[in-house]
Parts: C-alpha cells; structure tokens; sequence
C-alpha cells in the first residue's frame, strides 16, 4: 500500500468537488481536517465525511477543532455549546465535569465520522496572553493546566477521539495573533522550563503535538518554533514528546515564503506533517508537490498514534449531559 503524504488538507465546502476528488485522490494526505464552512448538519457531515475516506480509500483521520467555547466548528442546536474553558475551570475546579465535558464532546464527533480533535490547548494564561488565547486556556498555572488537559484528553480518548496538544511548546505568552503576524517571545528558557513546558511535558505521553508560530529567542532567535530545529529538539529532548508533531496551519501569515518553502523548513525543522486548513486548491497543489510521503521514525510516529482509536463503550449522552449539569450547579 502507498504510504500517504505527510500533510492535512482542508475542503472547500459541504461535499467534495469533482476536482477535489481528483486531487485528494492523487495526492493521498495522511488526514483531513473540517471547519464552519464544511458543517451544515450531523447527515451532511456524516456524509462528508464517507465521502473523503471513500475518495482516498481508507480510513484516514479527520480533524475538528473543537474546544468549547469560542472555537467550536459545532454549533447548537444541533450540537452542544459550552462556556470557554477558563472559566468553566473558574467554576469547577476539579477533573470530573472536564473528562465528561469532553467525553460528550468525543460523543458529538464519533457519531459524524470525525476521529481527531485539535485539542486540549495547553497553553498557560498571563496578562499578556492575546484574547485569541486567553479565554480559550484551562488556567492560569502549570498545574492546573495540566490536570484539565489530561482530563480532557481522557475524555477524548475513552470516546474514540484522538486528542493533539497544542500550541506546543506554549503559547500563552504571546500577546499576537499568530494569525496575522509572527510573536516573538524574549522569556529566559529556564523560566519556560519551570511554566510554559511543564503541561505538554507532563502529557508528553498523548500521540500528536500541533506547533506554535512563535519565535522562542532564547531556543532561536531566528525561526519560529515550526521552522526551528533547536526548538523541535527541545520538544523531543527536554519534553520528552515522541508523538507526531503536525505545524499549524502553514496559511497563517506568522509564516513567510511560498508554500514550498513553508514546507521545506517545517520538515527540515522536525515536524512530522504539515497542516493546511483554507482549502484553498492552489495553495493545496503547491504543498502536494513539496510533501514527501511519510516514511521512517515519522511514519511510525502516525500510525501508533493512529492503533489509539477506538470503537467506544455504549454511552448515554442524555444522561451525561444531565450529571454535567449537575456537576456544575453543585460549583455554582
């Protein structure tokens, strides 16, 4: 069997098109990843998502960033909305409601074909954090983070859904949108290693990473952490991560360059795969042709990550959301 190519493509809409068809069919991505604009509703993607492992002939991963709160791809009312997680945690300060939190959201996802999702983000909130980080973190400190990560996680894992930490190696500090533009983080490395590090080396035994877009200048002061080798050895050494690292999505303009280039250095960084979200076909041919097929210690990295899904127990997902309920009127 051909081996797939080491990269995430996104689609352009509800269906896939005919091109799209054609391309996904030749350019064999390892997985797939969906956002607002491929849900209608739990048929459609139901549908899709057939559809996309038909097209490629297997059963490829597909990705959803699902937190709760303000980033969720499902929307009610067809499926469930949450509080951001910080101040759910504000709330509930123990593991309980976050394992069944997102053991409901596993729930939502399995049934619709989606077996990946981007999340728990471990990154650390400060007073700097930029507000497309700070209200999406489970706290404040190290430990807390943490916690509520494995929580999460483990909720995930139990429902069939495959979990990637992100923004490794942290995030919170930033106080860019990487978006848009390229942060750049001055904090001395031991002081990484005594907050920032601490959640993703604690969960370094979950199957995938995602990268930040972020310059660590006491790592590199030259390239961000997807395109840094320094610090892609830092995430393997000093974290001790052998799991898949997967780049964010190389659209983001943090990045600079053409796509190929983009590609280039991601993997002469370190990172196993590379992630493109817009679906934006151009875009996506550019990155086919600069993506080289998994092989080696990365292939081996995908596919242990991969044996971690499940076919998961019978759960009553009414019930579950009636003792979440519960749980949180007993903290309020």
């Amino acid at each position: 069997m051909t081996a797939p190519a080491a990269c995430i493509f996104g689609c352009e809409g509800l269906h896939l098109t005919a091109t799209e068809k054609r391309f996904f069919k030749t350019s064999n991505p390892w997985g797939f990843i969906l956002f607002a604009r491929n849900i209608k509703n739990a048929n459609q993607v139901r549908r899709l998502t057939s559809e996309i492992r038909d097209c490629v002939g297997g059963n490829v991963p597909i990705l959803i960033d699902q937190e709760g709160g303000r980033v969720q791809r499902l929307r009610s009312p067809e499926w469930s909305e949450w509080l951001p997680p910080l101040e759910h945690v504000a709330q509930t300060p123990d593991r309980k409601s976050i394992e069944l939190r997102y053991r409901i959201i596993a729930a939502e996802l399995y049934a619709l074909g989606i077996d990946v999702n981007c999340a728990p983000m471990l990154d650390i909130a400060t007073d700097d954090s930029h507000e497309i980080i700070e209200n999406r973190c489970f706290g404040r400190n190290a430990e807390t983070v943490a916690k509520m990560g494995r929580a999460a996680a483990n909720g995930l894992l139990a429902g069939g859904v495959l979990p990637i930490i992100k923004h490794i190696p942290g995030h919170g500090r930033a106080n860019m949108d990487s978006h848009f533009e390229l942060p750049h983080l001055d904090t001395p490395l031991p002081a990484l290693q005594t907050s920032d590090f601490i959640p993703f080396k604690q969960l370094s035994d979950l199957p995938m990473a995602m990268t930040a877009h972020i310059i660590y200048t006491s790592i590199d002061p030259d390239n961000c952490a997807t395109q840094s080798p320094a610090v892609i050895d830092t995430i393997r050494t000093d974290m001790d991560f052998n799991g898949l690292i997967m780049t964010d999505d190389l659209s983001m303009k943090a990045l600079q360059g053409s796509f190929a280039d983009r590609c280039k250095a991601s993997f002469n960084a370190g990172c196993d795969v590379v992630l493109h979200c817009n679906g934006i076909m151009d875009e996506m041919v550019q990155i086919a042709d600069a993506t080289p097929a998994l092989t080696g210690k990365a292939l081996a990295r995908a596919d242990t990550a991969l044996r971690l899904r499940i076919t998961p127990e019978a759960f009553d997902i009414d019930a579950a959301k009636e003792q979440f309920h519960n749980l949180m009127e007993k903290a309020a």
